[in-house]
């Protein structure tokens, strides 16, 4: 039957589509086993928008090698972002799960608090409640992402969030496991992590906040960097924030503990 035929060739058009993809990126991750990654598609998304809003910011980032970035702010970044990055193959299925779980929470939670509003508002006689001026609660998303997982993302995807690209995250990070491993993931990540608004890797972050090298942060500037990677560029606003200060004090504390790879 025709259309069969028709279903058939779709089918195995998108089949080929998927394996070329994927071969595409097991060749660019081959390479990066020699070749420095110039940038990430997080990176030009951020060159874009800093371009179309005309912000004046400088671009920082230097590239280091391992060698030349402190051990104390490797130790710091594993601790603070992923503890078990030098043990596991890539991904912390049960931090996953808990992360699953809290956002499914965190959205039953925004659900309730929309609806009784809106009763609220449906009862004080307004037609439109989306639309009296009141924000939407969104929920607060948690993610339980390894440093392996952060870098896949950030070298080779978008921001948006389904189930495709978050599939597609899962084989690229096992694609740089396998191919790179550890401590190529980690100086890989340590040069291209944001550290706020233009600033990337730690060469950049370590001029730009305590005008020294990265080979010569303390273990108290590498702490406050480190805790500074969930939200670089809230941080970069309130460098003296109690919970900056209070959470790099832990991370400090937990640094001498971390295997580095």
């Amino acid at each position: 039957m025709a259309w069969a035929q028709h279903l058939l060739r779709l089918v195995t058009l998108v089949l080929l589509s998927t394996v070329a993809l994927q071969l595409y990126f097991l060749t660019r991750v081959a390479l990066m086993t020699v070749v420095n990654p110039q940038s990430t598609t997080f990176q030009r998304s951020e060159a874009w928008r800093l371009l179309t809003q005309a912000k004046q910011r400088p671009w920082r980032q230097t590239w280091t090698p391992y060698a030349q970035i402190s051990t104390h702010l490797k130790r710091a970044v594993i601790a603070s972002e992923d503890a078990g990055f030098s043990e596991h193959s890539g991904v912390e299925w049960e931090a996953l799960e808990k992360a699953w779980d809290r956002n499914l929470k965190a959205q039953t939670r925004a659900d309730q608090l929309n609806e009784k509003f809106d009763r609220r508002v449906e009862r004080a006689g307004h037609a439109n409640p989306s639309g009296n001026g009141r924000p939407r609660v969104e929920p607060k998303v948690v993610g339980g992402s390894t440093i392996s997982q952060q870098l896949a993302k950030n070298l080779f995807l978008g921001s948006e969030r389904s189930m495709a690209r978050k599939a597609q995250e899962f084989v690229i990070t096992f694609m740089l496991e396998g191919l790179l491993g550890k401590r190529r993931l980690l100086e890989i990540y340590l040069n291209n992590v944001e550290w706020g608004e233009g600033v990337f890797g730690a060469q950049a972050a370590a001029a730009y906040y305590f005008r020294v090298p990265a080979a010569q942060l303390s273990p108290a500037q590498a702490a406050r960097l480190a805790v500074m990677l969930p939200a670089p560029k809230r941080f970069e606003r309130r460098p003296e924030s109690p919970y900056l200060i209070g959470r790099a004090q832990v991370i400090q504390s937990r640094m001498l503990g971390v295997a580095l790879p």
